[in-house]
């Protein structure tokens, strides 16, 4: 597979991503790993993930986009995926590669864009976004650069923050002001993304919506769970249309 070019410099974030987002999780980098901090929900939520995406489509190459500190793709690559995994913040993408080097996974992190990888040509048989779309100023162009990235018939994982009274409770009063499970100001409740937009985005893209699942964290009993009601947080998949040359797809996919 050819892979996109890792350019570090401030000249690789895309004219519409939001700077002072990219800097505020690339100062957060090094309390990433820790499961009892700022991200301790996305530790918990994490298996609840994977079970998801793991039950609806095999895991082979994969392009973990908005990878964090590599929570996902870590867990990804335990499970035998061949992940790419790709960040804007650089202290995001040194994390990453520095604790997979430590618990001596494979991983291919690059600090670049879904949109530098579009362009390139590469497709992926798994593009993964988490909790990544509700943090750029233009979602919708966010999912179109992302479903650049599918081979044909594959299978693109978002998952977000509806945007309702219950969501703003929850995930704003709640988890920032009430419990501090994140950091106050980590959301903006004009940016959540409701499940029927979010399938809007896609079909834009020429993505087809496949399931949807509601992911749940109870900060009281410290469990997260799956279940199919997408109040608040939740995950969509969404899948790319097969190529009716069923050779050209194969060949697609390995580029």
């Amino acid at each position: 597979m050819r892979h996109p070019p890792d350019n570090p410099t401030a000249d690789s974030t895309p004219p519409g991503a939001d700077r002072a987002e990219i800097a505020r999780f690339h100062a957060s980098a090094h309390r990433f790993w820790d499961p009892d901090g700022e991200f301790k929900p996305l530790h918990r939520l994490n298996p609840v993930r994977l079970r998801f995406i793991s039950e609806r489509t095999p895991l082979e190459r994969v392009l973990d986009v908005g990878c964090g500190g590599g929570l996902l793709a870590e867990a990804l690559r335990r499970a035998g995926s061949h992940v790419t995994a790709i960040d804007l913040a650089p202290g995001m993408v040194e994390t990453a590669r520095l604790h997979a080097l430590e618990a001596k996974l494979e991983i291919d992190y690059r600090l670049t864009s879904a949109e530098a990888i579009a362009a390139t040509g590469v497709k992926f048989d798994v593009v993964t976004c988490m909790e990544m779309l509700e943090h750029v100023p233009d979602p919708a162009a966010t999912v179109e650069s992302l479903a650049a990235v599918l081979a044909p018939g594959a299978s693109l994982f978002v998952s977000t923050i509806n945007r309702n009274p219950k969501a703003f409770a929850l995930a704003i009063v709640g988890a920032e002001y009430l419990t501090r499970l994140v950091a106050r100001g980590t959301h903006d409740y004009e940016r959540f993304i409701r499940p029927s937009e979010l399938a809007a985005y896609g079909r834009s893209a020429g993505l087809a919506v496949s399931d949807i699942g509601g992911l749940h964290y109870d900060p009281f009993s410290d469990t997260a769970s799956l279940d199919g009601n997408p109040d608040v947080n939740y995950i969509m998949q969404l899948v790319a249309p097969r190529a009716s040359d069923d050779s050209s797809a194969d060949d697609g996919a390995r580029t």
